[in-house]
């Protein structure tokens, strides 16, 4: 039996056999096979080497000499390195020498040859590197295909190992068999996490090398509560652990039973509380978790769960959809947020060496118009079923937040003149996750209807942490003094514009911060569906003064740890079972 620590992202408890998952869009873990293996993992080398030559040999002769000229000669390229003895000669003595599996061997391999590419001064050698990264993405693609297929396809419950997921692959997790996740890397507010939260899936990220130990149909417990991962327990662990199961979801049957009761503090104050989704099928959870609409529509899924661009067609269907389930309640659609981890990267050779500050989200969208017009275009002829309110995100000055709303009006006219119709008061809010977007929330005030606070990004972008790297997890916290004063000051300019403000990243799901954020000021609170009743029951739990008093206290505070010790304290008082 091994124990390993990591970050719970995702609450539950689950019992299950583990599938290992690989990602072509990561290093391949190292994973050790017998002496007596290795034949069968060359073999597996020589498959994929001979279906990569085939298919890049058969998509070479489909394309016309005269068009594609330039895409011909890059497949010569590519063949060139398949064809070439040396290499595959490489790669089979590593595996000889180094007993891993066959993935591992090519990643290591190839990502070798692209470094020492990358790093010569002649542009013509150091752009290879790309080509030999296309090759390692092809190969792995043969050689890991069955394993995300059987993702697609399984029969039986299982917890999912891997290194690291990307939002695609755990998007597509089917949570009938998928029982809990387990990864190496990670981080409580990354992309994977979140999802996983909205799936209901219990998560438990950053435990370094948890994928290395496990091996395939290993017995895990995952404890997404407590952030602990259990490898090849013994019975009385076993027992121990489905008993806490079994308690964990009698509590969460008792808090369901505050769904139809209303989100009001014990001195009468009501708080309104939205959902936070990701897919269009979640409109019902949110109301059956006690959702009063939706607070956050997190449009880039469409993107990440198709192998082809989505059509407007596509778009309207999945918003009007989720509008219609809503009825009258508020919809917020926010436009797509792609780039970063999401979507853009894996569709260039060389990935951007720093993607979480380059080409993402809201400036994505102004360099690719057509996509973005296509959304826009389905947003507005969906904004007739209900109420629905746009929300640009990462917005960071205002002349981007200009740009963005005059494209919006380009689309506008476009619907006029095909006689569209089209909710034209819908309000236009953007997020607040950057802090030159907080220090300048007065001015933005003046172009935005409303303001919804996303924390995660802020947090990220205020701290300097990559909010996925299990390697700086621990600095990073919604608690730091920088990020609360931030908070504070979009709060007060958002009072003197008398415009909405709202929170709606991971923070506002978290327990301990409720009285945090009541006595902060907001009133309105998006967070993820599976924990809305238990956020509801630490409002029905509170008086707005003693909220008042906790933010009094903490926004004089000077440190992270202190902030979050008080905070845990307070909340721990009023709802100790929730810790």
């Amino acid at each position: 039996m091994e124990i390993k620590k990591g970050i719970a992202v995702s609450p539950g408890v689950s019992i299950a056999k583990s599938l290992i998952i690989d990602s072509e869009d990561y290093r391949i873990p190292r994973r050790s096979v017998s002496p007596s293996q290795r034949i069968t993992e060359i073999q597996r080398l020589r498959n994929a080497f001979g279906f990569a030559i085939s298919e890049l040999t058969r998509l070479g002769a489909s394309i016309d000499q005269a068009e594609g000229g330039k895409i011909k000669d890059i497949f010569a390229v590519h063949l060139r390195f398949l064809r070439d003895r040396s290499l595959r000669k490489r790669i089979t003595d590593y595996i000889h020498a180094q007993s891993v599996t066959a993935e591992y061997a090519v990643s290591t391999v190839l990502r070798e040859i692209a470094s020492h590419f990358a790093k010569v001064k002649d542009a013509y050698i150091s752009e290879r590197a790309a080509d030999v990264y296309d090759i390692e993405r092809r190969l792995l693609k043969q050689l890991l295909g069955r394993k995300r297929e059987d993702v697609r396809h399984l029969t039986e419950e299982v917890v999912v190992v891997a290194r690291e997921l990307s939002p695609t692959q755990t998007a597509v997790f089917n949570k009938q068999f998928v029982k809990a996740m387990a990864t190496d890397a990670g981080g409580r507010t990354s992309h994977t996490a979140i999802v996983a939260r909205a799936l209901g899936i219990p998560a438990v990220v950053a435990l370094e090398n948890l994928s290395e130990i496990v091996v395939g149909g290993d017995v895990v417990i995952v404890d997404g509560n407590r952030g602990i991962v259990v490898v090849n327990p013994d019975e009385d662990t076993i027992r121990e652990y489905e008993q806490y199961s079994r308690d964990f979801v009698e509590l969460e049957h008792r808090l369901d039973g505050l769904r139809q009761k209303p989100a009001v503090t014990r001195d009468g104050q009501r708080i309104t509380l939205l959902g936070n989704i990701e897919f269009r099928d979640e409109a019902g959870l949110v109301l059956e978790k006690g959702g009063e609409g939706i607070g956050l529509y997190r449009t880039e899924f469409l993107y990440l769960n198709s192998p082809q661009e989505p059509t407007e067609q596509a778009h309207y269907e999945a918003y009007a959809e989720t509008i219609r389930a809503l009825g009258d309640r508020p919809v917020t659609i926010r436009t797509m947020d792609l780039g970063a981890d999401k979507y853009t990267q894996s569709k260039r050779f060389v990935p951007e060496p720093n993607p979480f500050l380059g080409l993402r989200s809201i400036r994505f969208c102004l360099q690719n118009l057509p996509m973005f017009k296509t959304q826009l275009h389905a947003i507005l002829r969906a904004s007739v079923l209900g109420n629905v309110k746009i929300m640009f995100p990462l917005i960071t000055n205002l002349q981007e937040l200009k740009q963005a709303k005059t494209i919006l009006r380009d689309v506008m006219e476009d619907l006029d003149d095909e006689g569209i119709s089209y909710k034209r008061d819908l309000d236009v809010g953007i997020m607040i996750e950057t802090p030159s977007a907080a220090l300048t929330a007065a001015s933005l005030s003046r172009d935005a209807d409303f303001f919804s606070i996303g924390t995660n990004d802020l947090t990220q972008y205020t701290l300097a942490v990559d909010r996925g790297n299990e390697l700086v997890s621990t600095l990073y916290s919604s608690a730091d003094p920088a990020v609360l004063r931030l908070i504070r000051t979009v709060i007060q300019d958002a009072r003197k514009a008398q415009i909405d403000v709202t929170i709606c990243g991971e923070m506002a799901g978290e327990p301990e911060y409720v009285m945090l954020l009541l006595g902060m000021g907001f009133r309105t609170i998006s967070l993820a569906p599976p924990m809305i009743p238990e956020i509801k029951q630490v409002i029905r739990s509170v008086t707005i003064e003693q909220c008042n008093q906790v933010a009094r206290k903490v926004l004089g505070m000077s440190s992270e740890r202190h902030i979050a010790n008080y905070l845990r304290a307070a909340a721990r008082k009023i709802i100790p079972e929730a810790f």
